[in-house]
């Protein structure tokens, strides 16, 4: 269930005695808020409160347009906001992967640094593999020296239980 955002107050909702009115066709100033109503009113007009405090601050305009223009701006920066995350994206491989395997997750790497994300690069050892950690290695030391040119190492290959991690990060300019 969609939880509805709070409304801002209008008109006969706003009880204090003057706002603060800014926006076009009026002169920016404290005024009586009756007065300020009965301007909008004659303008055919909602008058909206944008922001509270001591003497809030009211714009006339119309209300639906208002909110309908208020939603879209929200939303683009919500938007906006999403766009300039770093995510993590993760890769895995063992210790056996084969050149062609190995290339193909490279070019994916690629594109993932090219978008500035983060990259968690994994070896997962099955049963007897474990015993072949420098393969392991060599595997996420390759990488990173793949990637040399448009990423570097956030810190160097770790093993944890049986599987051996390396975060590699995009350059900066």
């Amino acid at each position: 269930m969609r939880e509805k955002k709070e409304e801002l107050r209008t008109n006969y909702q706003i009880r204090v005695p003057s706002v603060r009115l800014v926006g076009e066709n009026v002169e920016p100033g404290v005024y009586d808020t009756k007065f300020a109503i009965n301007l909008a009113e004659q303008q055919g007009l909602d008058l909206v409160e944008i922001s509270g405090g001591d003497i809030p601050v009211a714009r006339i305009v119309e209300y639906q347009k208002y909110m309908y223009e208020k939603r879209k701006k929200d939303k683009e920066n919500k938007k906006k906001q999403k766009a300039s995350q770093i995510q993590v994206k993760e890769i895995r491989m063992t210790p056996n992967t084969d050149d062609h395997d190995f290339n193909f997750k490279l070019a994916h790497a690629k594109n993932f640094i090219a978008d500035k994300n983060k990259i968690l690069l994994s070896v997962f050892f099955k049963g007897r593999e474990i015993k072949f950690k420098e393969k392991g290695e060599l595997i996420l030391l390759r990488f990173a020296d793949e990637l040399k040119d448009i990423a570097i190492p956030e810190y160097l290959p770790k093993i944890e239980g049986k599987r051996m991690t390396m975060i590699i990060k995009p350059k900066t300019k």
